[in-house]
């Protein structure tokens, strides 16, 4: 097929002697992102923790403050620009009873028509587990009912507080529900606490299956990694810091690394801009690796990972440069 250049490439050689490297990746195929709303339902039954997520994820709370947070009142919608065109359409349900009986009645077809996602947070913690069993059967059936080809994203959430012995066993229980209920739909779970990086985690995989061509852009973050000689390339979206794609040539032990990360640099972002100061780019370099993280297009940030001891950050910081306008160009949703 054909291809475009991507620009050069500096690498060190054994010798350390820096060499200009020419490439070229393989052209996107052609693709257009015109209208990429996808309608995201987030229910689950009164203080599950939905709109305490929703504000850590998307509106730059830290835990702590999500204390101050009220009820839902009935739906709230909000729409969220998610890498250039795609817009997550939000409608975070409220949960309190009658709201929720209203949804599978007189609401019914509103709420759950031609929805791409359902969110159903599930508090490990309720004490009426039979009351969230049977709302969330009537959400999965009404889903069937207006839009059968709808994912199905379940959080099992507070999790922490549930002794860690026992948390694989609970959980193992709740995704067994879970599943024979949805049935056929494409269903996954969860568990998800706000006080560590298991949020990052489940909201990035959940993000994930919205962005249409993904494929295509891991192929290119794939190619930029082998170019630039790195271990590990990740790509955030530059408002959530939610992880999007990666490429890795190293295999690395800790598999919660990207949600980690996330957590950390949202967590110094948001410490930044109480000080009137604006986060652009981080560096951290040691005897076993190097990491530089980097505004990248208009709506991601990249990390290039490197235990190469020659690489220096320079050159790093000049291929991401390099790789810039390459991506912006991309036909991918990425700006």
């Amino acid at each position: 097929g054909s291809s475009s250049p991507l620009p050069l490439f500096l690498s060190c050689s054994r010798r350390r002697q820096l060499v200009l490297e020419s490439y070229s990746i393989a052209r996107s195929p052609p693709f257009t992102m015109h209208n990429q709303w996808k309608k995201v339902l987030l229910m689950g039954r009164s203080n599950a923790g939905k709109t305490s997520m929703r504000s850590i994820i998307f509106a730059n709370y830290i835990a702590r403050e999500t204390t101050r947070l009220g009820y839902t009142q009935d739906v709230e919608h909000s729409h969220v620009k998610f890498l250039g065109n795609l817009v997550l359409n939000l409608w975070d349900c409220g949960g309190q009873e009658a709201y929720m009986e209203s949804y599978f009645e007189s609401q019914r077809d509103h709420i759950f028509r031609n929805a791409a996602v359902l969110i159903y947070v599930f508090d490990i913690e309720s004490q009426q587990l039979e009351k969230d069993i049977q709302y969330f059967t009537l959400c999965i059936e009404a889903l069937k009912s207006n839009s059968d080809n709808a994912k199905v994203f379940c959080l099992v959430h507070k999790m922490d507080l549930v002794p860690e012995e026992s948390r694989e066993e609970v959980f193992a229980k709740q995704v067994a529900t879970v599943k024979e209920i949805a049935g056929p739909l494409d269903t996954t779970c969860f568990q998800t606490s706000i006080w560590d990086e298991t949020l990052y985690h489940a909201w990035s995989k959940i993000v994930y299956s919205l962005i249409p061509n993904v494929q295509a852009l891991e192929q290119q973050l794939a190619a930029f990694c082998e170019m630039c000689g790195a271990d590990e390339v990740v790509l955030f979206e530059r408002a959530t810091f939610l992880v999007i794609s990666h490429a890795t040539r190293k295999p690395f032990k800790d598999v919660h690394r990207f949600e980690k990360v996330s957590n950390i640099i949202k967590q110094f972002k948001l410490s930044c801009s109480k000080s009137q100061s604006q986060f652009c780019s981080m560096q951290v370099r040691n005897s076993a690796f190097s990491a530089i993280i980097e505004g990248f297009t208009a709506t991601t940030y990249i990390m290039v990972v490197t235990s190469d001891p020659t690489a220096l950050p320079a050159i790093t910081s000049l291929n991401i440069s390099n790789a810039r306008e390459h991506f912006e160009k991309m036909n991918v949703g990425l700006g």
